[in-house]
């Protein structure tokens, strides 16, 4: 008798931190994949109005008041939207400085990423439009990795400065001068094309004069040419 009471006195013990932990983080309940998280931020985590939006979202917007205070690794920061598009801060930023900048820019629709016909040219404009309210013009980079490379299945152009210890190494990959960034998908598609490359990444910056460079590599551009952690 005594041994059963002691039994359900470890049970109650355990169970109550996990119904304290499912009040305080609901999303702790989704079952996500960790390749789906984007995608879960990108349609579940924008509308705080959303009908149970603290139980479908897995990062709540700093203003989703989702309950007690959350870290900055379990919320979503937005920096800019419209009705495509929504660019947040990326995870790699907290516990950084400052002085350190790493956005994503992704569509606000299911869009797996460069492999997928219905990206859309405009997300490029979104994406640069929003890193020139935080980061110099000529130390933009925008970068999408390729399919090989990634961890995310919901397309993201990652906002961030370029390194410039590497600008001297664009000679030795493919690129292009273009004056505008209307059609950065299919100027990378035609570079891929001419150098028989199937899965690739992109980089697009400023060239020194009014043009921007449209660079494709086999690696991730994201680690190769830009400044992408605080460490």
């Amino acid at each position: 008798m005594l041994a059963l009471k002691i039994i359900k006195k470890i049970q109650r013990l355990i169970l109550l931190p996990i119904l304290l932990l499912g009040l305080i983080y609901p999303s702790v309940a989704l079952e996500i994949s960790r390749s789906d998280i984007l995608l879960n931020i990108a349609t579940k985590c924008l509308n705080p109005k959303a009908q149970d939006y603290c139980n479908q979202c897995i990062s709540p917007r700093i203003d989703g008041n989702c309950g007690t205070v959350r870290e900055c690794k379990n919320t979503t920061e937005v920096w800019s939207e419209n009705e495509q598009f929504v660019a947040i801060r990326d995870i790699k930023m907290c516990g950084c400085g400052k002085d350190f900048i790493h956005g994503l820019a992704m569509p606000k629709s299911e869009v797996t990423g460069i492999e997928d016909i219905k990206r859309q040219e405009e997300i490029w404009q979104f994406a640069w439009d929003t890193s020139k309210k935080i980061i110099e013009p000529e130390l933009i980079a925008l970068a999408v990795n390729p399919k090989s490379r990634r961890s995310q299945n919901q397309l993201h152009v990652h906002l961030v400065r370029i390194d410039p210890k590497v600008k001297n190494k664009f000679n030795t990959f493919t690129y292009a001068f273009v004056k505008n960034l209307e059609h950065v998908w299919v100027t990378a598609a035609n570079l891929a094309a001419k150098s028989a490359l199937i899965d690739y990444g992109i980089l697009v910056t400023q060239d020194t004069g009014n043009q921007f460079i449209v660079l494709i590599t086999p690696n991730s551009p994201e680690g190769e040419f830009t400044i992408w952690n605080c460490n």
